[in-house]
């Protein structure tokens, strides 16, 4: 029997993984370093059970499953297996604490929470007993509901990923075992049931600013935008991605699973980001695409032992969540092996995708735009106060319509009117502007524009102005807060290694001064080692602002 070839779109997660195993059953899918190796039929296979196992706990279509773990083979088997029975699979951020999963697991209603023992200094079961959960052992086999509570009342079942589980969780394991009771058929019939424009995942904003919102995404947002930036990128089955940014972001199960699946190409994930480690991959596996953001690429290429790799497979990536400054593209595009190295735009509330730039843009293009529209999506800029459309070249706020937007943040009906208005359009919060090649400019956050005196000041231009500098690694800029101008510019500089306690912060502000306006020089410049950012590689600006104002008040 013949089967369609990829890529695939229109159909949902779950499907999607069916239509590869049957088109492309030998081909590598899914590769570990020293770990599991899936063709796409066994993986299609692995999911199938899994999933099985998971309607014989009872888990239900529209259910909430929160899925708290690091780049591990799992995460990917339920990527698809969660999809399969129609439940929704809500991704937390590695980085939380018992706090923040609280926040999440209460806030979704969460009937089944999925994680690890931890990563680095964060142990996750600590975390959950800190909060009462699991609140009573389990059979692992039995029963199909945990006792989790610790006044979650949602929560029902807590499994753990791992050789031994803790005493209250029920063992990934077990979900094999539980799988002979349910037959394939049932799954079957689960998965006809489920509809493309179904939800099947919800994201968490990264919380760099106020409370995290759910993201509600459907196969139809997440699937195509896939298939539409693995299309830029020229993916076929031949392809193999080496990827080390997080799973729990869409910059990792959308661009990067969905990215590649939709087209057949193979997945090779890392755990955790280690620079050395993703370097051994592109090595070993012979890579051909690479993703990161900006300060990954800069760790690699820092790498001791980077002239020990040999990296002439690559291709073509993803760079995204700050733009790239010249110099470093220029490094990633030949000392790396990158010459179609791309830059995407986008937010998780468009499944990410908006903009992208083509394989073949000039480094200028690449390094100070974020490219253009993807097909099948509209972008216009407008005044953020009136909503007029601006004229092309004019700043304003970039708004989004298309597949790719979200289906609404979960349970708050208000914020999700603020972001997207009466006429489908998604108001990303971001200046920009457009050029006459059609190409878009992000200027900055609205919200992280500095007013100095009445005067709005967009903190790219000054980190474009520092980054120029040779001794400077990478920087940020934010606003301080001033008795006599109500902001002041305060800049977070990381120098290179062999020019620290040499460059002072006068010198890089005599630099700025040099080629800036006088109201845009920073009245403040500190040095850092490393920046507070997410776990997706944002930058959190308002912590750098805490910090500083702390330290001017101490």
């Amino acid at each position: 029997m013949t089967y369609q070839s990829p890529p695939f779109r229109d159909v949902t997660v779950g499907d999607l993984l069916t239509r590869l195993a049957r088109a492309l059953p030998g081909r590598d899918a899914l590769v570990y370093g020293g770990g599991p190796r899936f063709t796409f039929a066994a993986l299609e296979q692995e999911a199938r059970t899994i999933a099985r196992g998971l309607m014989a706990l009872g888990v239900g279509r529209g259910e909430r499953v929160v899925l708290w773990a690091t780049n591990v083979p799992e995460w990917v088997v339920l990527q698809f297996a969660v999809a399969k029975v129609g439940a929704i699979l809500v991704t937390a951020n590695t980085s939380l604490r018992a706090r923040d999963i609280d926040y999440v697991l209460r806030q979704s209603g969460a009937a089944t929470l999925i994680t690890i023992q931890g990563v680095r200094d964060v142990d996750y079961v600590n975390e959950l007993n800190s909060l009462g959960v699991p609140r009573q052992a389990q059979d692992g086999l039995g029963a199909s509901k945990a006792a989790a509570s610790g006044g979650i009342a949602t929560l029902e079942r807590v499994i753990f990923i791992g050789d031994q589980a803790p005493p209250g969780f029920l063992t990934y394991e077990s979900l094999r075992a539980l799988a002979g009771r349910v037959p394939d058929a049932a799954l079957d019939a689960r998965g006809a049931s489920i509809d493309p424009d179904d939800v099947i995942n919800m994201q968490y904003t990264s919380g760099t600013t106020g409370f995290p919102k759910g993201v509600m995404l459907s196969s139809r947002n997440i699937v195509n935008n896939g298939e539409a930036l693995g299309r830029v990128l020229g993916y076929t089955p031949d392809d193999r991605l080496c990827l080390c940014v997080p799973l729990f972001h869409c910059f990792g199960c959308v661009i990067g699973v969905l990215g590649a699946f939709t087209h057949g190409a193979c997945l090779c994930p890392v755990v955790a980001f280690d620079p050395k480690r993703v370097l051994d991959t592109v090595h070993r596996e012979r890579c051909t695409a690479l993703y990161g953001v900006p300060t990954m690429f800069i760790a690699e290429l820092e790498c001791p032992e980077f002239a020990q790799y040999d990296l002439t497979s690559l291709r073509t990536g993803v760079m995204a969540g700050a733009l790239c400054p010249e110099p470093l593209m220029r490094r990633v595009m030949t000392q790396m092996h990158l010459p179609e190295i791309t830059i995407a735009y986008g937010m998780t509330e468009s499944s990410p995708g908006i903009t992208m730039t083509p394989r073949d843009s000039s480094v200028a293009q690449r390094a100070g735009t974020v490219g253009q529209v993807l097909p099948e999506l509209e972008v216009k800029i407008v005044d953020p106060v009136t909503g007029e459309v601006r004229a092309a070249g004019e700043p304003g706020e970039l708004c989004c319509r298309g597949y790719n937007v979200m289906k609404g943040y979960y349970n708050n009906p208000e914020a999700t009117r603020a972001a997207v208005d009466a006429d489908g359009w998604l108001h990303t919060g971001d200046e920009a502007s457009q050029d006459s090649d059609s190409y878009f400019r992000i200027t900055g956050r609205i919200k992280d524009i500095i007013i100095r005196g009445g005067e709005n000041i967009a903190p790219k231009e000054i980190e474009d102005r520092l980054r120029e500098h040779a001794a400077v690694a990478d920087a940020y800029v934010y606003a301080v807060a001033d008795e006599f101008f109500g902001e002041a510019v305060g800049a977070a500089v990381r120098l290179r290694p062999d020019t620290v306690d040499v460059v002072t912060a006068e010198e890089l502000t005599a630099w700025c001064a040099a080629n800036l306006a006088r109201f845009k020089v920073p009245r403040y410049v500190r040095f850092v080692d490393e920046f507070p950012m997410t776990a997706s590689g944002k930058i959190q600006k308002y912590r750098l602002r805490e910090e500083h104002e702390a330290q001017l008040r101490s």
